[in-house]
């Protein structure tokens, strides 16, 4: 591949809901620059950007793919990001690396939830945003029902570029509103034809030219005078107000044909910001211009982890020039890391080449300690804003099916965390299991099965154990008298100790011993003793919690006394105590916050309720979101995260933190009880 200027090169990310057409949009994109031969279809599994293993047959994106594609004497870099909620992350990588995003609506499911967030994502990074409705070959399809939506929502910054003419269901030809010409579309074969006569066209039109005439004011007077725009001073209106946020065009076709789409792509080429015109954020928040003259610097927006080719880093240059044999200083470690070639992405394959420009997007394979959203520089002084991920929601046990697999699972878990950001691995030392996080079902499905297929590791999920605690509701005295003779030196420890609720989590020990009664040096064995014993409550085995014991009393034996006589002492009273103090099971309470639409509050408040949650508020927040802050037990949580997805239709987004404990039910202790004898 030749080296483009940064004037030629343009980064646009594919995004929408899932099953929206956004890879069958990319490999008809493909077609028509000649990078194929062919327009794949997702349900043989022969697209060209869903390279994975997974991807092919689960026939739908799971990850983030980059294809760098020469087309009309410019570059483009299409970022192909997964539709599916559960794979959301590839969204954050996506608008890490582009500088413009296209978001794709099927004319059949009209305007979703996913393709709403995905357009107000683009929005909040300053993205130029596009939208393309496809599938207009499906039954039901309606392009103008959609664009009204599109109307309704945001307003009017929605302008219509390239638009169908419909008779009855089917689409007869495609308008470009620029020229105000009609064409014939029959795949990449496209025919000029007569412009038919339609009000609705006229109105489209219209509302194109209105947009054009907000971005200059010599347009806006000679929009007024009635006088017609020439085309250059439409794309050249379109072009500025896209960059600047003010104009979002939105074009038609259909992406399995490929029909359309070359119309969308030529006037994208000019209208699009390239990268010269494009700006990053640093830490600071400040805009910075990638300055092909500056510093080398890149940013590292994905990282794919293969146990048999190595660590690949995906990047975008931030300034000068990288070339192979750079050494770089990453700004988070102060690690020098050595970049042996760099390389150009096409899909599931990489392209050698000898540099890559500022604002332009690249891969290098094996740097060592380096992750996504960390920046690598000359000096190491430069430090690009980091993408921001959705955090996971949803936790599951993970066990070896196979013993000894336990360090090999943990290690690959570990490996595919460093891969995706949404994923968080962890061993919980109260339970002592391995715990995965990840976004939802479908998430933690394809980590298993990749687990297997790169790791060679099968596990089996189970539910996370819950960290009961237990303590103590009164006041009890009690004896603890331990006596063994078996010839020789006897055993003897005699303790009396008042067993109370406090505010601790450690056991507290007091002594009130007077006149000797217990030697003070038997005193830290009587300590030991109640605390390894309080290490297991005696309803359920669970820790116990809030205690203190004071020994007061007690008699001792100048013979067979030892420490370990009085430690057992103290297990005994312990033993025999606690039972007498009204124990009680305590479990560990949940601060959630959920922020849901105006019109699912009911459902959502429905389902906290119904897992013994209290809602302690409700706050107003921004895009028309309600903020429900309650109380939840973390027992009742495992599920909350597909109840969620269900209710909501994903809408809504949650925290969830552990923050104190609190008395379980009567008739759900017995039942803990039962499970734990």
């Amino acid at each position: 591949m030749k080296q483009y200027s940064e004037t030629q090169i343009r980064n646009i990310a594919l995004l929408g809901h899932g099953g929206s057409g956004k890879t069958t949009l990319a490999d008809a994109i493909l077609f028509y620059g000649k990078a194929t031969e062919r327009i794949g279809k997702i349900s043989d599994s022969t697209t060209v950007m869903d390279f994975d293993a997974e991807e092919k047959k689960r026939k739908t994106s799971v990850s983030t793919s980059v294809y760098a594609l020469e087309i009309n004497d410019s570059k483009l870099n299409i970022i192909d990001a997964p539709g599916l909620f559960d794979f959301a992350a590839g969204v954050s990588e996506a608008l890490a690396a582009a500088d413009s995003a296209i978001i794709t609506i099927s004319g059949k499911s009209g305007l979703t939830v996913g393709a709403k967030q995905c357009f107000e994502k683009a929005r909040a990074l300053k993205k130029s945003v596009a939208v393309f409705v496809g599938k207009l070959d499906s039954t039901h399809a309606h392009f103008y029902r959609v664009l009204s939506a599109l109307a309704g929502q945001y307003g009017a910054i929605i302008c219509p570029v390239i638009v169908p003419y419909i008779e009855g269901e089917e689409v007869k030809c495609y308008i470009n509103l620029i020229e105000n010409k009609a064409y014939a579309c029959d795949g990449l074969d496209i025919k000029e034809m007569r412009l038919p006569v339609s009000a609705e066209i006229d109105n489209m039109r219209s509302m194109l030219l209105e947009a054009v005439a907000t971005t200059d004011e010599a347009l806006m007077e000679k929009y007024f005078a009635g006088e017609e725009f020439t085309t250059d001073e439409i794309i050249t209106g379109l072009a500025t107000g896209v960059k600047a946020g003010d104009i979002c065009p939105v074009y038609s076709g259909v992406q399995q044909s490929g029909n359309a789409v070359p119309l969308m792509v030529d006037n994208l080429l000019k209208i699009m910001p390239a990268v010269a015109d494009c700006k990053y954020i640093n830490e600071d928040g400040e805009e910075k211009s990638f300055d092909k003259n500056g510093e080398t610097a890149i940013s590292v927006f994905k990282t794919i982890a293969d146990p048999f080719v190595g660590k690949l880093s995906y990047f975008k240059v931030l300034s000068g020039a990288v070339k192979g044999d750079a050494r770089l200083i990453n700004s988070r470690t102060g690690d020098e890391e050595r970049l042996s070639k760099v390389m150009y992405l096409k899909a599931g394959k990489q392209e050698d080449t000898d540099a890559i420009i500022a604002g332009d997007i690249g891969a290098v394979a094996k740097l060592g300690n380096v992750l996504t959203g960390d920046t690598l520089s000359q000096k190491g002084n430069i430090t690009a804003k980091k993408p921001e991920f959705p955090l996971p929601n949803l936790t599951v046990a993970v066990y070896p099916k196979a013993k000894g697999d336990e360090e090999k699972i943990a290690g690959s878990l570990m490996r595919m965390a460093e891969e995706d950001p949404t994923i968080k691995v962890y061993n919980d030392k109260e339970t002592h299991e391995l715990i995965l996080c990840a976004l939802g079902e479908q998430h933690i499905d394809v980590i298993v099965s990749r687990l297997k297929a790169k790791f060679g590791a099968e596990v089996v999920l189970q539910a996370p154990k819950i960290a009961y605690r237990e303590t103590i509701r009164k006041e009890v005295k009690v004896q603890g008298r331990h006596k063994k003779q078996s010839g020789g030196h006897g055993q003897f420890g005699d303790v009396w100790i008042r067993f109370e609720p406090c505010d601790s989590e450690e056991l507290v020990f007091q002594d009130e011993v007077f006149g000797g009664a217990v030697p003070k040096n038997f005193f830290p064995a009587v300590e030991k003793g109640l605390k390894e014993a309080a290490t297991k409550g005696v309803l359920a085995g669970y820790p116990m919690v809030g205690l203190k014991a004071t020994l007061y009393d007690g008699s001792y034996h100048p013979v067979d006394s030892s420490e370990m006589s009085f430690k057992m002492a103290a297990a005994i009273a312990y033993k025999d105590g606690i039972p007498q103090a009204s124990p009680v099971l305590l479990e560990p309470i949940g601060t959630l916050k959920v922020l849901v639409p105006d019109e699912m509050l009911g459902d959502v408040i429905g389902d906290i309720n119904k897992r013994r949650g209290r809602i302690i508020g409700m706050n107003p927040a921004e895009n028309k979101l309600q903020e429900i802050v309650g109380e939840v037990p973390m027992a009742e949580m495992s599920d909350f995260s597909t109840a969620m997805r269900s209710i909501t239709q994903g809408t809504a987004t949650y925290t969830l933190e552990p923050t104190r404990y609190e008395e379980v039910p009567a008739m759900i202790t017995q039942k803990i009880i039962e499970a734990n004898k």
